[in-house]
């Protein structure tokens, strides 16, 4: 069995002048993305391998999660990962060693919904609904895979664990 987290990163700024690869995250994101880490520690969904696009808003989206994960999960920087169609995605995940049974990637839209929703073969009815209606900045995706190796992965092959938002953590905490 493996276990597939996706995270989008969190709300991100659009400064003049500055590159899309160099956007930072917004003050939104900044608060968003600790209250993602602390659910992560909560629920114990520590992944053993992360892999975090390049891009700054990538980069501290997971830099305000790590703090909340138990021990340090194997970490890499995979540009392959920026701007990325789910087919790359699925490529990128069919590299991944055995021994990652619990794999984070940190990643950016359209290829993180797009991959979520060409992965999910069923799973939980309400938030899987969710995850197709909108998969926003911050949104956190749980998706489990019977597999062995992650060369086997396969469209339709996982089950939606769950589906979660920064907003919806928020209403949860009111």
């Amino acid at each position: 069995m493996r276990r597939l987290i996706l995270l989008r990163h969190a709300k991100s700024d659009w400064p003049d002048g500055v590159s899309d690869r160099e956007r930072p995250l917004a003050p939104r994101g900044r608060l968003a993305a600790p209250r993602i880490g602390q659910y992560l520690a909560d629920e114990a969904l520590i992944p053993d391998r992360v892999l975090v696009s390049p891009a700054r808003r990538t980069r501290e989206t997971f830099d305000l999660v790590a703090p909340f994960l138990l021990g340090l999960p194997q970490l890499a920087s995979e540009p392959r990962i920026y701007e990325a169609s789910a087919a790359r995605l699925l490529a990128v995940l069919r590299e991944q060693p055995a021994e990652a049974h619990v794999l984070m990637l940190v990643g950016h839209n359209p290829g993180m919904e797009d991959l979520a929703d060409t992965l999910v073969g069923g799973g939980a009815g309400s938030a899987r609904e969710s995850m197709l209606e909108k998969f926003p900045t911050g949104a956190l995706a749980v998706i489990d895979l019977p597999l062995d190796d992650w060369a086997d992965i396969a469209p339709d092959s996982g089950r939606l664990d769950r589906f979660i938002t920064p907003k919806g953590l928020a209403v949860a905490d009111d």
